[in-house]
């Protein structure tokens, strides 16, 4: 007894549904990861569990607030700049009630674009004295804000042709020629979300257009760069219209699909923009001080 092949019309929904759930699973990873985002973990103290989320990233407009649940004991905010080797300042921290909660909170000084603080919360005091993090301090990390009007687009255009960049990896994996215009729509989504919107985020959060090659060492930015030439060169090998052999140009979409997998494998904002502060205190301006790669 013979099985039916699926229909077409099924065959198509099952690859989108495919490269939803990619999709889905690339978001919460970027959520997830990377050096900007919070950090979560617990701590224990005796007789009670405290979870915490420790910010990493905060505007420049504001001082970073600082809070976990109130656990009870006082506690001391320490910093200092990173990457200095500075005295740590220590301030105490205070209570305060947020949605109905009681919190520890403690604010650290807001800091141009790019600047970085590096912290710990102590709790308690003396030989019963509690760090958090455990493993060392937390590294956070100023922007200036960016407007909503350049940074929902970009961020829409970007996941927009992660959608259909993996629906166009899948429909040339399981198809038998390179779904060519789905193909032109992510490299056109690319294109703008990633090299035209992306450096005017850039721009308003770190005060530089592009500090990616040759100019620079930010990953980001080299990723959107190296994605996209990937995503042209497969355009180019594809061409407008199907060939008698299609190996080639299936081929050349899977690699681009694949590259692009491995760019969202690489946590958001690594070795991004950092300000020098020994530039700063030399009397430079800030935009000049802010270096990339570190």
């Amino acid at each position: 007894m013979s099985t039916a092949a699926p229909s077409p019309s099924r065959r198509t929904a099952t690859l989108w549904f495919l490269a939803v759930l990619l999709m889905a699973a690339t978001v919460v990873y970027q959520r997830r990861t990377g050096p900007t985002h919070p950090l979560r973990g617990t701590v224990t103290r005796p007789g009670k569990t405290v979870s915490y989320k420790l910010v990493r990233s905060e505007e420049t407009v504001r001082d970073a607030r600082v809070a976990l649940p109130d656990p009870g004991v006082s506690g001391t905010l320490v910093w200092r700049r990173f990457p200095l080797k500075e005295t740590w300042n220590r301030q105490p921290m205070v209570r305060e009630q947020k949605d109905g909660k009681g919190e520890l909170a403690g604010y650290l000084p807001k800091q141009p674009p790019a600047g970085k603080l590096e912290y710990t919360v102590e709790l308690g005091q003396g030989p019963d004295t509690v760090r958090i993090p455990q493993e060392g301090p937390v590294v956070l990390r100023y922007k200036g804000p960016v407007s909503l009007a350049v940074l929902l687009p970009h961020v829409t255009m970007m996941f927009i042709a992660v959608l259909i960049g993996l629906r166009t990896g899948l429909g040339a994996l399981f198809g038998t020629t390179a779904p060519r215009r789905l193909l032109w729509i992510t490299l056109s989504c690319m294109t703008l979300g990633g090299l035209i919107l992306g450096p005017f985020v850039q721009k308003a959060a770190f005060g530089h257009y592009w500090t990616g090659f040759p100019w620079g060492y930010d990953l980001t930015d080299n990723k959107t760069l190296l994605m996209w030439g990937v995503w042209v060169l497969a355009a180019l090998v594809v061409g407008p219209r199907p060939r008698p052999r299609e190996g080639w140009s299936r081929a050349a979409v899977l690699a681009a699909t694949l590259a692009m997998a491995v760019v969202y494998l690489i946590p958001h904002s690594m070795r991004g923009s950092q300000l020098d502060y020994s530039k700063v205190k030399t009397g430079g301006d800030t935009k000049d001080a802010v270096v990339t790669g570190r």
